[in-house]
């Protein structure tokens, strides 16, 4: 009898030998709208392991507009994202609190506190795919679309006081929302913030540890409380962060191992880490050979594989050619 695609990613989180790796394919709209007959092909061909669940709440987030369509979008913070593309979120423009004195005008979202446990738990019954929950505490990307990523750097290089008293607010938010996640059925938590460049981290680590890490600490701790995993998604360079985020109890981190090396990372990580993904879609999914797709995801196996430890994950965003990413999930699933 074949593994249910649960049991499967637990076990490989717990390097206990899964039958198969794990798939997720993360779809940006974009893809769907210029490949939907690829994508329904590759999604019938090899379903995902892993859903996010829908966030049912009793009361609706105050928000504008479409977040995935040319025009102007406000988000569930009052954040007003500007996008010039079908398919992909813009950039905030103009931000919510360009100086302090807007500071009050933060408003977090309580309505997000306001979950339908009962809805949430009969969606994770009814599936025997792993469920990840529906919330996703992003510090540091929060601080950049309420104040600005210029000046969120200028805050941090000066020691703003009013940026911690911002940050404190970002938190405090997100710590009751992941408790409410926390007490339902799912079977996983999510946090992010992308904190990489191509080569380097995009602020000293000594001040992510000094201000950040602890953030991370909490959400961790309430995930594990719960008995829940905990999942983290974080772009770029992060080679210097990881090893606290092992040490806090971080289970499975999405990352670009091509920045860092599958190898470099497979030297110190493997068997302590699962990686979430991704085979580079910087460059391999636009424009690599078959030959590529293949050598990219043997060399992933062999450097980060350990009886688990890996989940087949890829991103159809921008640029990828639908023929590559069905080939990642076909090499996985061969190799």
């Amino acid at each position: 009898m074949e593994t249910k695609p649960r049991d499967l990613v637990r076990r490989t989180l717990d390097f206990s030998a899964p039958a198969r790796v794990p798939r997720q394919l993360w779809l940006l709209p974009w893809a769907s709208l210029h490949y939907p007959r690829e994508v329904a092909a590759i999604q019938n061909r090899f379903p995902d392991d892993i859903l996010s669940c829908p966030s049912f709440l009793r009361r609706d987030c105050r928000t504008e507009g479409n977040r995935y369509l040319p025009g102007t979008y406000v988000d569930e913070w009052g954040c007003t994202f500007t996008s010039v593309q079908a398919g992909i979120i813009g950039q905030v423009k103009t931000p919510l609190v360009a100086d302090w004195s807007r500071l009050d005008a933060v408003r977090p979202p309580i309505e997000g506190l306001t979950l339908d446990v009962e809805r949430v738990n009969a969606f994770c019954h009814q599936t025997d795919r792993f469920v990840l929950g529906g919330c996703c505490p992003r510090p540091f990307e929060r601080l950049q679309f309420l104040r600005g990523t210029e000046q969120v750097f200028l805050d941090l290089a000066r020691h703003t006081p009013e940026l911690l008293v911002l940050l404190h607010r970002v938190h405090d938010f997100y710590m009751q929302e992941l408790e409410v996640w926390a007490r339902t059925d799912v079977d996983g938590l999510m946090m992010m913030d992308d904190w990489g460049g191509q080569r380097a981290m995009l602020v000293a680590p000594a001040v992510w540890r000094e201000l950040f890490k602890p953030l991370y600490a909490d959400y961790i701790d309430i995930a594990q409380r719960h008995a829940k995993s905990i999942w983290m998604h974080s772009d770029g360079y992060i080679l210097d962060i990881l090893p606290d985020l092992v040490e806090l109890g971080l289970d499975a981190i999405n990352c670009q191992v091509a920045c860092m090396g599958a190898q470099t990372l497979g030297a110190q990580f493997r068997g302590r880490l699962t990686f979430w993904g991704e085979v580079d879609r910087q460059h391999l999914l636009p424009a690599g050979t078959r030959a590529d797709i293949w050598a990219a995801v043997r060399e992933m196996k062999a450097a980060l594989h350990q009886d688990g430890g890996v989940i087949a994950q890829c991103e159809f965003g921008p640029g990828a050619s639908p023929d590559n990413v069905a080939l990642v999930f076909e090499a996985w699933d061969r190799l």
